[in-house]
């Protein structure tokens, strides 16, 4: 089973907008995916537990070792103020991380931080485990646009999408489906914001 942390110590950040799609993307690829939700606001699981019938299947993972063994996917959205132990444990089942990171000075800091840490860890620095960023929010030709920009640039690791601010995101998942369970002509424009992302996440 292949593990995809979304991970960013900063509330707000985006992790669980792309943690959905993330996991409905793979289901519409025809995988067995499973979405575990570590937040203490249980957004994902709220998102899983309106999921149209008729939509690919993704299951809800409660860390029991013989569900794990059924997935091909498990996608895990992390809480707020991940560090520590927590986060020790959450990268021993990781074989991919995604920081999103939004566009505001507080944002920046934090993901800088945090993206410190995890070259630190062990794995990591083996490369058994391989991290990408993702722009969240992004509003082309504003000042906070630049500045994700900028940043996200001096980083040397791979940046995956940058993905604008649209009501789609909102809107698809108040009827608990991702970009991917929509009509291409309803989110043709964000699609195709997600294409490298994808090749990445289907990388060795």
């Amino acid at each position: 089973m292949k593990t995809i942390l979304v991970a960013n110590p900063k509330g707000g950040s985006g992790k669980t907008t792309l943690s959905v799609n993330i996991a409905g993307y793979l289901a519409n690829r025809g995988r067995h995916v499973a979405l575990l939700d570590l937040d203490r606001q249980q957004s994902a699981a709220l998102w899983l537990a309106t999921r149209p019938a008729t939509a690919p299947p993704i299951r809800t993972l409660e860390s029991k070792k013989e569900e794990a063994q059924r997935n091909d996917w498990l996608v895990i959205d992390s809480p707020a103020g991940l560090h520590g132990k927590n986060l020790a444990h959450a990268l021993k089942l990781a074989s991919k991380i995604i920081v999103p990171v939004a566009p505001s000075l507080f944002d920046l800091q934090a993901s800088l931080d945090f993206l410190k840490t995890l070259a630190e860890e062990k794995k990591v620095r083996s490369s058994k485990c391989h991290i990408g960023v993702v722009g969240m929010r992004m509003e082309m030709r504003t000042k906070a646009a630049w500045a994700l920009e900028h940043f996200l640039a001096t980083l040397d690791l791979p940046i995956l999408a940058y993905l604008r601010e649209t009501q789609v995101y909102v809107n698809a998942a108040f009827e608990g489906k991702s970009l991917f369970d929509l009509p291409p002509h309803l989110a043709a424009r964000e699609l195709e914001q997600w294409k490298f992302l994808q090749d990445w996440l289907e990388q060795d």
